[in-house]
């Protein structure tokens, strides 16, 4: 687990900021209304409160910059050395001790100033001495101001570093610019480091994952390093050293052999021997790259002295027993970025090395006996000398081997494609698992389009069912047609009843006519009230005309459509006849005469319904009933009415502090209103 995140610091203001911020604050939340009339014992206490505030969120500050920013002296070294190489750490130091005696100073002058504010004698004197002691207070921070905009800049530094743990399983690349480092690295991981062909891409250390026998590998890759003194190598590759100095890791040192980097292998020789120091206790694995260019068998002799010259110090810095040389398997191996050959094999054997030499060193380790000491292996001891060879039941092997026999027997499409060419050769038929009538169709070539359409479409699997049923419901129906004696043709009607019948056809398809005319012309055509529409064809007296024509009496009829159209009207008696021949209730004799009665009852104000008289239907039992019902009505909505609320269903919130009651300073005085 990583153990340091340096993206959680603080953001460090810069001494303009930092002053508004702590002024801004003390402003806010300190009383700012006073009056010469208080006594003195308020002033002094007003003042003193504001000194005060300021000196405690100063302090919070600037002690949160203090706790937060990492002490090199307590981080482990390689955190230590990098921040050195980066930030110098000389200078680091003492922008945090400027920030530490700046806290100290303002905590002197609070102090200072609230004790000469305990003896202020006027209102006066003690503003004087608060802004003076505010001012004294700014003003040191002021001082330190570039010191905050350097660790503001190291804060922003440091969010940008990769997090790395310096005790977990760590494999380290290094070697000369353009080797191969970063592509090694994109190949194994999932980062993704800018490769380009010149010389330091990679400027600072890049840190990427992989797996291997289920455990989390660190990968990380460094900046080139140049065979030159170490004064003079710069900052990017003093954070190689710095990796190589400090962290326990598997070492692979790229080796190009094809030279296509731009140092030859005389010279990445010279380098290697210029820090194995750094490889000391480390597993080391020379890896040869770029045999794509130029193989390893292809080198001159010159080059292959050398490079088994580092094969050789890479053997001396493997821990083996008695401090000898273990095998020479997993020393010295090659590979090709660009073709994966071999990325694998280097991959496996660095993490292998480093996980063989971690689980010798704990086995070395004093920690090692107190968990031998929780172990205990228990061997079973035979209670006999009698044989007991496992027991299988007879099915279970019948079973077991017709299931074999089955799967021998059986072929799936995988075992015909292999034997009949393989894939892109055998073409799967999938018309051999059909199942059809006749197994000869299954071949038979079946036509997707055939005049136009498609075949599909006119197959109904279940035509003949279909036929079936057609055929039993045309035999019924020509059963009920020759058990029907009637004709509709009319062949059998009088002339007087034919004549009658094409009359009432001819009648009809005119007012289908004249019904569709004015349909058409429904949009364009005004609306007339009957009032006034001369065109109106259906009228009562042309029903009087009609009937009388065919020898009707038509004033029934009349009567009857115009007691209809105008509605009932009511009468003066109870029972609702109009006179005593009881004319009006023969034209609608099916009305019940409870219904009639309540219809043609006038009903003045004074006979109005009380509130507590109860109608048929409400559902209640008596007025007593009612009364208790209204009441409990009115209560439920009384919570309503005083709340505002327009119905059940009224769910509007509103303003809980009103701007105008909760905004500004309090004044003096009652706050009730509130």
């Amino acid at each position: 687990m990583v153990q340091y995140n340096f993206k959680k610091i603080t953001v460090v203001p810069n001494g303009k900021d930092f002053v508004d911020i702590i002024l801004s604050r003390t402003q806010r939340q300190t009383p700012t209304v006073v009056h010469k009339g208080y006594a003195i014992s308020r002033l002094r206490q007003f003042y003193m409160r504001k000194v005060k505030y300021t000196q405690q969120n100063f302090h919070e500050k600037l002690s949160t910059i203090i706790e937060e920013f990492p002490r090199l002296d307590d981080i482990h070294p390689f955190y230590g050395d990098l921040l050195h190489v980066l930030y110098n750490k000389d200078h680091y130091k003492l922008a945090l001790g400027q920030i530490n005696t700046a806290r100290n100073l303002i905590s002197k002058i609070a102090k200072d100033y609230v004790k000469l504010l305990k003896y202020g004698d006027s209102l006066y004197r003690c503003k004087s001495l608060k802004v003076a002691a505010l001012g004294r207070m700014c003003t040191v921070i002021k001082r330190i101001g570039p010191s905050l905009a350097y660790l503001e800049q190291i804060r922003q530094h440091m969010a940008r570093l990769p997090s790395i743990d310096p005790n977990t399983r760590t494999i380290l690349i290094c070697g000369y610019p353009n080797v191969g480092k970063s592509s090694f690295m994109n190949k194994i991981t999932r980062a993704e480091v800018d490769v380009q062909p010149y010389a330091f891409t990679t400027k600072s250390l890049f840190v990427g994952h992989t797996d291997y026998k289920y455990l989390r590998y660190q990968v990380i890759d460094t900046p080139g390093i140049l065979d030159r003194p170490f004064e003079d190598r710069n900052i990017i590759e003093m954070c190689s050293i710095t990796a190589l100095a400090h962290l326990r890791a598997a070492v692979l040192f790229f080796l190009d052999i094809s030279g296509s980097c731009g140092y030859s292998i005389a010279q990445q020789a010279a380098l290697f021997h210029s820090i194995k120091s750094l490889f000391m206790n480390k597993p080391l694995i020379i890896v040869c790259n770029k045999t794509d260019l130029q193989p390893l068998d292809g080198i001159s002799e010159e080059d292959r002295k050398l490079v088994m010259e580092m094969k050789a110090e890479a053997l001396k810095t493997v821990i083996g027993q008695g401090g000898e040389p273990a095998n020479e398997e997993g020393v010295l191996l090659t590979m090709s970025t660009l073709t994966e050959d071999g990325v694998i094999v280097v991959k496996n054997a660095a993490c292998e090395r480093l996980l063989n030499q971690r689980v010798e060193l704990k086995m070395k380790s004093k920690k090692i006996n107190d968990c031998f000491n929780r172990f205990h292996v228990a061997m079973p001891k035979p209670r006999d000398q009698k044989e007991r060879p496992p027991c299988i039941p007879q099915a279970v092997l019948e079973a077991r081997a017709k299931q074999a026999a089955e799967k021998e027997q059986r072929k799936t499409e995988k075992d015909l494609e292999e034997e009949n060419g393989g894939a892109g050769v055998y073409s799967a038929n999938l018309r051999k698992h059909y199942i059809l009538a006749n197994d000869e169709w299954k071949e038979d070539i079946m036509p997707e389009i055939l005049d136009g359409h498609n075949v599909y479409d006119f197959i109904d699997p279940d035509i003949l069912l279909r036929v079936e049923e057609l055929e039993r419901e045309e035999g019924l129906r020509q059963a009920e047609d020759e058990d029907d004696d009637f004709e509709m043709d009319g062949q059998e009607l009088s002339p007087e009843e034919q004549e009658a019948l094409a009359e009432i056809r001819k009648k009809k398809s005119l007012l289908i006519q004249q019904h569709r005319m004015k349909k058409s012309t429904a949009e364009s055509r005004p609306v007339v009230p009957r009032k006034f529409d001369t065109g109106r064809k259906f009228t009562t007296e042309r029903m009087g005309r009609q009937l009388s024509a065919l020898g009707l009496d038509p004033s029934a009829a009349i009567d009857r459509a115009r007691s209809r159209s105008r509605g009932w009207k009511r009468g003066r008696s109870v029972d609702g006849r109009e006179g005593a021949d009881g004319d009006a209730m023969d034209i609608d004799g099916n009305r019940s005469s409870k219904k009639l009665r309540l219809r043609s009852t006038s009903r003045s104000r004074s006979r109005s319904r009380p509130p507590n008289e109860v109608v048929p239907g409400e559902g209640l039992k008596d007025s007593a009933q009612k009364v208790k019902a209204i009441k409990l009505a009115e209560k439920s909505v009384k919570k309503r009415n005083k709340n505002a609320r327009r119905g059940e269903a009224d769910r509007v919130i509103p303003t809980l502090k009103p701007k105008h009651l909760f905004s500004g300073k309090r004044s003096i005085g009652k706050t009730q209103r509130r």
